[in-house]
């Protein structure tokens, strides 16, 4: 199969509300996720143990993995989508549910941002969350969207911070701390270089 630069992943959390974009991506559905997403985006690959299915889901897999492993269907997805060269990963449907599913489900950013990927979202309903590692970084957004900066692996370093309501020259960012919650966009967009460190992006979708 040809490299596909961009991957589309849909999880097996709460159902994604909006629209999925998958032009130009190749889809791969993750086990359950097939519920909501059968009749909402075109599938090119279901994936996973499908021991949340009820019926043969469509197109038929390409192989079955046992519901006894190591990895998540999730963290299939992932590899996957790596595989097939993807360095867009945006997951769907991670948000909700269990919330043990919902860290995995970060950490699958992480690796995918570890693994070399240029990008690497999660879109839930109520936010879109992002893993940036080193260097610049900038973002679309609506006046009094609510952001938040988490270090993600350990301590981050952030600097040349613009568009945000709270924007300190250099930003140490410890791992442990809460220091990044809720800062506020004061236009439409916001930048910030990334000195060391991975960085959690959180937008929330309501103004304030």
């Amino acid at each position: 199969m040809s490299v596909q630069k961009r991957a589309v992943i849909l999880l097996n959390g709460e159902p994604y509300q909006g629209e999925i974009s998958a032009e130009n991506a190749y889809v791969i559905c993750c086990d359950g996720a097939y519920f909501w997403a059968k009749n909402k985006v075109r599938i090119d690959e279901n994936l996973g143990d499908f021991d949340s299915l009820d019926e043969t889901p469509e197109p038929s897999p390409r192989e079955k993995f046992p519901s006894e492993k190591d990895e998540t269907d999730g963290e299939l997805a992932v590899d996957r989508a790596l595989e097939l060269g993807a360095a867009e990963l945006v997951f769907y449907g991670g948000g909700g549910g269990r919330e043990d599913h919902f860290l995995g489900n970060l950490h699958l950013l992480y690796k995918a941002k570890r693994a070399g990927a240029l990008s690497a979202v999660l879109l839930t309903n109520g936010a879109q969350i992002t893993l940036c590692g080193e260097g610049e970084q900038g973002f679309a957004s609506k006046k009094w969207q609510t952001v938040s900066l988490l270090p993600f692996g350990g301590d981050a370093h952030i600097m040349e911070i613009e568009g945000l309501k709270y924007a300190p020259d250099d930003l140490k960012l410890c791992y442990g701390s809460t220091r990044g919650i809720s800062n506020l966009t004061v236009g439409e967009g916001f930048s910030f270089r990334v000195k060391k460190g991975y960085v959690l992006v959180i937008i929330n979708e309501e103004v304030v």
